[in-house]
C-alpha cells in the first residue's frame, strides 16, 4: 500500500457503558477502496462515523494528511465534510423539497459558490453518475437506485478525498445495488478517490480492493467477523 491518507490508531468509542470499538486500528491509501465488513452490531457504523469526524472517539487518534482530527472543533470537521471528505448513507438523505440538480448543489452552495457554478458543477456530476435526465425532478418521483445515485453524485460534488460509504445498496435489490456500485466504483477508478465502504453484503464488499472484518468492535485477524 502507498503512503497511507486516512490512519485511526487505537480507536475506542463507547455509547455509555456499552463498548462500541475496542482499539480499532486502520490506515486507507489514496485512491483504496476499503471494505468494512462484520455482523451487525459490531460496530462498523460507528467505525466510519469515527473516520469522517461525525463521531469523536473517546480514546485513539484519527490522522488525516497527518492533522489529528480529534483535535479539530466542531466547526472544522464539518468544514473537513465540505471539502475533502463525501459522506454517502444507506438511504441517500436526500432533501425532498429540492430537485436532484439543488441536492447535488447544495454542499456547493453551503461552502460559498455561486447558484451557477453549483449548478454546472451538479449536472457534471449527475450525468457521471448516469442520471443527468432526472436533474430537475424531486426524489418522490425517483426510484431507489435513482436516488442513490444523486447522492453519490452529492457526495462526489466537492470532489473530496475521501468518500465514506455506509451500507450505500443496503436498501437496494441486487440489480440496483450493483449499478450504484458499479458506478461508483468507476468514478472512484477515474479519480483516485479513496473510499471506505461499509458493508454486510458480501457482493458488495467484493468490489474493494481489501476488506477489514470487525469483531466485537475490534479487527478480527481471523476475517470471519462471527462470534464462536
Amino acid at each position: 500500500m502507498s503512503t497511507p491518507l486516512l490512519i485511526a490508531t487505537g480507536v475506542h468509542k463507547s455509547y455509555g457503558n456499552t463498548p462500541a470499538l475496542r482499539g480499532v486500528d486502520l490506515a486507507v491509501a489514496a485512491g483504496e477502496i476499503v471494505a468494512v465488513t462484520g455482523p451487525s452490531g459490531c460496530g462498523k457504523s460507528t467505525l466510519l462515523h469515527c473516520l469522517a469526524g461525525i463521531l469523536r472517539a473517546d480514546q485513539g487518534e484519527i490522522r488525516y494528511r497527518d492533522q489529528d482530527i480529534g483535535l479539530f472543533s466542531e466547526a472544522a470537521r464539518s468544514r473537513l465534510r465540505r471539502s475533502d471528505f463525501g459522506v454517502l448513507f444507506q438511504f441517500g438523505q436526500l432533501v425532498p423539497e429540492l430537485t436532484a440538480a439543488e441536492n447535488v448543489a447544495l454542499p456547493l452552495l453551503l461552502a460559498g459558490s455561486g447558484r451557477r457554478e453549483a449548478r454546472e458543477a451538479a449536472l457534471g456530476w449527475l450525468d457521471r453518475f448516469g442520471v443527468a435526465d432526472l436533474a430537475d425532478k424531486r426524489p418522490g418521483a425517483m426510484s431507489g437506485g435513482q436516488q442513490q445515485r444523486c447522492a453519490a453524485a452529492r457526495a462526489f460534488v466537492t470532489e473530496p478525498q475521501v468518500i465514506f460509504a455506509d451500507e450505500p445498496t443496503g436498501a437496494l435489490d441486487q440489480l440496483s445495488g450493483e449499478q450504484v456500485m458499479g458506478a461508483l466504483v468507476q468514478v472512484v477508478r477515474d479519480r483516485g478517490t479513496a473510499v471506505v465502504l461499509v458493508t454486510h453484503e458480501a457482493p458488495i464488499a467484493a468490489y474493494a480492493d481489501r476488506e477489514v472484518t470487525l469483531r466485537d468492535g475490534a479487527v478480527d485477524p481471523t476475517g470471519l467477523g462471527v462470534t464462536p
